[in-house]
Formats: structure tokens, C-alpha cells, sequence
């Protein structure tokens, strides 16, 4: 249980039902500039070659690092639990392992 330490500022955050429901994204393509962190999440489908953004966030550099190093620990704690997550090729496979489309 969380203890409500004094002085210590307080934030409500709210969650709307369909944002809550997630996005499902199998691609991220992440591009920066001097000032920002653009990060497009992006749903492929089998045998599909056009695929569209399903999502975008816009971070500051330094918020970047911060959800670098959040995702860095809580990886650690999955595997943890879970065991080695196993790494993949990181190509895209166009046809996603499955059969290749015949006319």
C-alpha cells in the first residue's frame, strides 16, 4: 500500500474508457530531432504491405531517457518472473511466417 508522504505533491490522473482499452502495435519506429522523441506505433498484418500509424507520442529528450530507463526495469522484473524474453530478427517480415499468396 502506498503511504501519502507530506509535502509531496499529488497527481490525479484520469483514464477514459477507450483509451484504456490500448492500442495494439507490432512496430514501432522511433525518429528524433534536437528537441523531440517522435514515436509512431504501427499495427502489420500478415501479407498485408501497407500498414498505417495507430498511434504517435511526442516526447522531450528527457523524458525519453525516462521511459527508457522505466522500460529497461520493468523488463528486468518480467524476466525475472517470467524468464529471458527471447530476441527476434529485428527485419520486418513481410508475409509474417506464413504462407506467400498465390494468384
Amino acid at each position: 500500500m502506498e503511504e501519502n508522504i507530506p509535502n509531496q505533491p499529488h497527481l490525479d490522473i484520469e483514464l477514459s474508457e477507450d483509451v484504456a482499452e490500448g492500442i495494439y502495435s507490432n512496430l514501432a519506429i522511433i525518429t528524433h530531432s534536437q528537441s523531440e522523441f517522435v514515436m509512431d506505433f504501427i499495427k502489420v498484418m500478415p501479407g498485408v504491405p501497407k500498414a498505417r500509424v495507430k498511434s504517435r507520442i511526442l516526447l522531450t529528450p528527457q523524458h525519453a531517457k525516462r521511459l527508457l530507463k522505466a522500460l529497461a526495469d520493468n523488463i528486468q522484473k518480467f524476466e525475472q518472473v517470467n524468464g529471458k524474453i527471447k530476441d527476434i530478427d529485428t527485419a520486418i517480415p513481410m508475409n509474417f511466417g506464413g504462407p506467400t499468396a498465390q494468384a
